[in-house]
């Protein structure tokens, strides 16, 4: 069983918090974290691991080198700084070093990976890639060069890698997942996820298999509306029986690489004012047991997020784990479903079926 587990770590909110560097580095990082899905260009909002964070390990090379990345169904593309880059962002990262590893390859096809705060810019080359003791030769991904400004300097992970489709790879890269369906490493072309609540350990991300513990509640199957972002169709988005976003039908992206639920900016601020909270998303701890779930309705099936999941404690602090964005899109809204949703299915992405399945957790 090809089994990745994930460790959730203090949060970067959390960590500048208490080096009393919270509220200037949110002044100097402004960030959109719509850019993420502008067609064209890869682009990673990691402002979003603020808030929670799950991490896994992969080793790249021969011998190997370890690697912490995130694994992210919002993106498609590997990389991990490398001994090339001398930004401070690399520097108290693990470096991957080419001269050491007998099973490299260069290439002269350079990537770049724009950001909410600014960029990264590097190489392209091929090494085995070993995932959950999935050997995966000849692998193309990234290794960074220039990592700019300072946020990836207080991030625990080094890497990430990209669990979406080839569509949206910078640079053409073939994605991890789509080598392993290509060279029949995995048992069924699907991997899965789990992500713990609070404080609990056990989150992973399993490939090429489902594991039942986590659907004895059954799976419901969504298909996906486009094949770019693990994208799905939403009918309405409702509280208390009564739709209040989403009426007339909108777009969603189940995203393990997003923290929050970012949703639309007018229904933001509509869910803000049913929900009783700030602009900012701020809400008193002892208003959490009034607030009603959020019900997603999606494929004629209702997935409740109650607020135990939607809140955010931190330090005495509590917010709602959402945010404002806007992404036009031809089939009209955007929501992105990221680990605030997540949390409470377990989630199954299908490669062989172009689709989505949730389960309801034990």
């Amino acid at each position: 069983v090809h089994r990745v587990p994930l460790r959730k770590m203090k949060s970067l909110r959390q960590r500048l918090r208490e080096q009393g560097l919270l509220e200037s580095y949110l002044e100097q990082h402004p960030y959109n974290l719509a850019a993420k899905y502008f067609p064209g260009i890869a682009v990673e909002p990691l402002e979003n691991y603020m808030d929670d964070e799950y991490f896994g390990t992969i080793s790249i090379g021969t011998p190997p080198q370890e690697f912490t990345v995130v694994f992210d169904t919002g993106s498609s593309n590997l990389w991990v700084p490398s001994v090339f880059c001398s930004s401070p962002a690399c520097r108290n990262h693990n470096r991957f070093n080419p001269a050491e590893s007998s099973t490299f390859l260069s290439t002269n096809d350079t990537l770049f990976i724009a950001y909410g705060t600014g960029s990264m810019t590097g190489v392209l080359g091929y090494d085995t890639v070993d995932v959950a003791g999935i050997n995966v030769r000849n692998q193309i991904f990234g290794l960074a060069e220039t990592e700019p400004g300072d946020f990836f300097y207080y991030t625990p992970f080094d890497g990430i890698l990209g669990l979406a489709f080839p569509s949206i790879a910078s640079s053409g890269a073939t994605p991890v997942f789509d080598n392993m369906m290509i060279e029949n490493l995995v048992d069924r072309n699907l991997f899965s996820v789990y992500l713990s609540r609070d404080d609990e350990g056990g989150s992973f991300v399993l490939f090429g298999a489902i594991d039942p513990y986590y659907t004895t509640r059954g799976i419901s199957w969504i298909p996906l509306s486009a094949e770019t972002y693990w994208q799905i169709s939403m009918e309405s988005v409702s509280i208390s029986g009564t739709p209040v976003a989403c009426s007339s039908g909108c777009q969603a992206i189940v995203d393990t690489g997003t923290t929050l639920l970012a949703v639309p900016i007018r229904a933001f601020r509509t869910l803000m004012g049913h929900l009783g909270a700030s602009f900012s998303g701020e809400i008193s701890c002892e208003a959490i047991r009034n607030l009603p779930s959020l019900i997603f309705h999606i494929n004629g099936q209702e997935f409740p997020v109650p607020p135990r999941a939607y809140v955010l404690r931190s330090n005495g602090y509590c917010t709602l784990g959402l945010q404002g964005m806007d992404v036009p899109t031809e089939e009209g809204e955007l929501w992105i479903l990221g680990d605030v949703f997540i949390r409470e299915y377990y989630v199954i992405f299908d490669r062989a079926n172009n689709k989505v399945g949730l389960s309801w957790l034990p």
